[in-house]
């Protein structure tokens, strides 16, 4: 899931808080070689083998940590094979590192999954990008403005729908980007709940007339693949993209607070006063976010999952050209755009990564990689106030 207010959602892009240098205290890890190899503690600043070609990452990961963002951990691949690294700490209260192998929820990076499998149910006949959400979901989308007959299944995916966002509600805001969320954490959120609230709301503009990022569009994505196949989409995701791939990092958890090992915590400021305290927020119920944020995963898992479907190995070249055709996200984001669950991100050399940002109470997320596959980086913050932008043009322009 990603928010555009209240600092618990805030962007790691987008940062907004002030730098702190890297102190003897936050140790790095620095590993290379098989994704399943044991973290090993090194100095500040150490690499050795093939991390000598991520030098300028290693700089940027150290330069982005801060009070709203205590640990990085990111695995680069590239044709000299894996290259995992973490810096900063991990767990606040014992001061303990960041670890290279760390499990973190990846936020609206979900929404890659679910526009695969919805794409992969397209390309076997099973629907078309431009039925409409009410031909598969009567009645489900309606209310105030929203018609589910005159939105496409291609507007839902690329957010160009007009539906509102379900966290932009004020009660939702109260409840989960507020200290109250302390109080909800573990409250379960269904997608017809977080569907109604949406459409209690004036849509944003009529569908296909502008660009807006909504969650409650990958919401409605969820319940498409639960009708179209009978199935949950958990059930879908982990059917046709996680057991396929391997990636026994991954999971789609459903109500389950917990995390899994190995693991950092996570923090996150609900609110904006001087004072604010950074909470533990490492258990909530992943409803919160569903089909539009809640799955876990760690770097070695996404690497492959971006690679594995820029090369063709997820989606026909039909499908897979569809999920790459994008629109102008607005004249507010000059020159940025969106595909079908996937953007793509340029960085300051020019080299196009194509990927999502993820982020959610206590992690802020980027994953990605080239056109061709043969390069890819994940990079998690155990906060919202990590700047990933940074990372990505150090790791593919060897900038820091």
């Amino acid at each position: 899931m990603t928010v555009r207010r209240g600092r618990a959602g805030r962007a790691g892009r987008a940062g907004g808080t002030v730098a702190l240098a890297v102190t003897a205290a936050m140790t790095v890890t620095v590993t290379a070689g098989a994704f399943a190899a044991p973290a090993l503690a090194a100095p500040p600043g150490h690499t050795d083998g093939p991390g000598e070609g991520h030098r300028a990452t290693l700089r940027a990961m150290k330069a982005a940590l801060n009070e709203d963002a205590p640990g990085v951990t990111v695995q680069a691949k590239d044709r000299h094979g894996p290259w995992n690294a973490a810096a900063g700490t991990g767990d606040l209260a014992r001061h303990t590192p960041r670890g290279a192998h760390d499990h973190y929820r990846i936020g609206s990076i979900t929404k890659t999954f679910v526009a695969t499998v919805l794409l992969q149910l397209e390309a076997e006949g099973r629907l078309d990008l431009d039925d409409t959400v009410g031909k598969w979901l009567p009645g489900v989308v309606e209310g105030n403005g929203h018609d589910g007959d005159r939105i496409t299944v291609r507007q839902i995916l690329n957010h160009t729908s007009g539906i509102f966002d379900v966290t932009s509600d004020d009660e939702v805001q109260r409840k989960v980007f507020s200290e109250e969320f302390l109080e909800h954490r573990y409250d379960t959120w269904t997608a017809e709940q977080q569907i109604a609230i949406a459409t209690s709301h004036k849509p944003d503009f009529a569908p296909g007339t502008a660009w807006k990022y909504s969650n409650t569009n990958y919401v409605v994505a969820g319940k498409l693949i639960e009708r179209i196949t009978g199935k949950p989409y958990a059930q879908e995701i982990k059917q046709r993209v996680i057991e396929p791939l391997g990636l026994h990092a991954t999971s789609v958890p459903g109500t389950d607070p917990a995390m899994p090992k190995p693991g950092s915590r996570a923090y996150t400021k609900l609110s904006d006063a001087p004072d604010a305290k950074n909470h533990d927020v490492t258990e909530l119920n992943p409803t919160v976010a569903g089909a539009a944020g809640g799955m876990i995963s760690n770097s070695a898992d996404l690497n492959r999952f971006y690679a594995a479907l820029l090369r063709g190995g997820l989606l026909p070249a039909k499908q897979l050209a569809e999920m790459r055709t994008t629109v102008p996200k607005g004249d507010n984001r000059p020159g940025q755009r969106y595909g079908l669950g996937l953007e793509p991100f340029r960085t300051t050399c020019g080299t196009v990564v194509w990927g999502h940002g993820g982020d959610i109470h206590g992690s802020a997320s980027g994953a990605g990689a080239t056109a061709d596959g043969r390069h890819a980086l994940a990079v998690n913050f155990n906060g919202p106030g990590g700047e990933v932008q940074p990372v990505l043009d150090a790791e593919f322009c060897g900038k820091g």
